[in-house]
């Protein structure tokens, strides 16, 4: 057991305290003697005790006196009581401990074995007390943690009924049109709004899968030496529908010096548009969304900053859990599921790299930061 057992013992006699001490001490066990009821009342002020073991007679406050006191106190009710007399064992006198709250008698002189094989009992009972509150706490943090994680199922299926149903409506109402209209322009324009719709649902149950495939050890990267500035505009080519739809300006800055990536690339293309396409959905119309790459010794760093929405600072530490969106009372550009950037998480940590939250401010944006192993090395 990590913390001690204490029992309580009262005498007004040291040497017998001193005998109790003597034939109860053993590994584990905490004795704490007092020579008075009032000592005994300021001890059980700052312990919980197993049991206590009250000697009757004493001057002043005696051990019924005590004992009752203990029994109208709501800390020190449960502690269970043991009187121990030199006195006759009249049923009186019987009754009148039993009825402030003892549970059993010792007569003195103290039979050694008895004494041990009583204490032993309630020590006992109060380890099984203390197991079953653990266990009944360990139960409560399971049981909140439980009704937390059905109301965030219960949120993502809202959000995945709402992010499923729009793009089949678009489909839908496309087909219906494409059936109706003969209009060159006008058909041209439905199957490319169809076509973006269509990529969105792909995108997303692909995503759905990847993170069921990384919680089941099913993803192997195909990693090679590649660099930087030939796949980073495929990257941001795949965010191109959100930063156009929110009319938002990108920056792009990669440095002259070829930065030589050990990557797999669609794994790549995957997190650096996750993090692109999340800023553009969480920006206003009109922002800006810059990306910079650097690279230093067996490192490559990928930053991406906008002017958004900001987080918050209380759902700052969520962000990369499964089905965690911000929620930064702004209307958000596009739909999210909350995936994405748990996705980039898992995919950074299985190429040896990182994700992290840079900074950010709400009501004046976020920088993301993306770590990943050179070819260098």
């Amino acid at each position: 057991m990590t913390n001690n057992v204490k029992f309580l013992l009262v005498d007004d006699l040291e040497e017998n305290l001193v005998a109790l001490e003597a034939l109860l001490a053993r590994e584990g066990l905490e004795l704490h003697l007092a020579r008075s009821g009032e000592d005994a009342l300021e001890l059980m002020l700052a312990n919980d005790y197993a049991l206590a073991l009250l000697d009757v007679q004493m001057p002043g406050m005696d051990g019924f006196e005590l004992a009752e006191i203990m029994r109208a106190n709501e800390r020190s009710r449960h502690i269970p009581i043991i009187f121990v007399t030199a006195g006759s064992g009249d049923a009186a006198r019987r009754f009148r401990g039993y009825e402030a709250g003892a549970v059993d008698f010792i007569q003195k002189p103290i039979e050694a074995d008895i004494l041990r094989s009583k204490s032993n009992v309630f020590l006992d009972l109060y380890a099984q007390r203390q197991q079953i509150t653990a266990q009944r706490d360990e139960l409560a943090t399971l049981s909140a943690a439980l009704q937390a994680a059905d109301q965030q199922k219960n949120r993502f299926l809202a959000v995945l009924a709402h992010e499923l149903r729009n793009p089949l409506a678009v489909l839908a109402a496309g087909l219906s049109i494409l059936e109706r209209k003969r209009d060159p322009e006008v058909i041209g324009n439905v199957r490319t709004s169809m076509r973006q719709h269509l990529g969105h649902m792909t995108r997303l149950v692909d995503d759905l899968l990847d993170i069921n495939r990384i919680e089941h050890g099913k993803i192997s990267l195909r990693r090679e030496k590649v660099l930087l500035a030939d796949i980073l505009p495929s990257a941001l080519e795949v965010a191109v529908p959100a930063i156009e739809s929110g009319n938002h300006t990108l920056a792009v800055n990669v440095p002259e010096q070829p930065i030589l990536l050990d990557v797999d690339k669609a794994r790549f293309i995957q997190m650096v548009s996750n993090v692109v396409g999340n800023a553009a959905r969480y920006t206003p119309k009109g922002g800006r969304i810059e990306v910079t790459a650097s690279g230093s010794g067996n490192s490559a760093s990928i930053v991406v900053s906008d002017n958004g929405v900001g987080i918050p600072a209380d759902q700052q530490s969520r962000i990369f859990e499964l089905f965690e969106q911000s929620n930064a009372g702004m209307v958000v550009i596009g739909d999210g599921l909350g995936i994405g950037l748990a996705l980039v998480k898992q995919l950074a940590e299985l190429h040896g790299g990182t994700i992290r939250l840079v900074s950010s401010v709400p009501g004046e944006g976020s920088t993301f930061e993306i770590q990943l192993p050179t070819g260098n090395h």
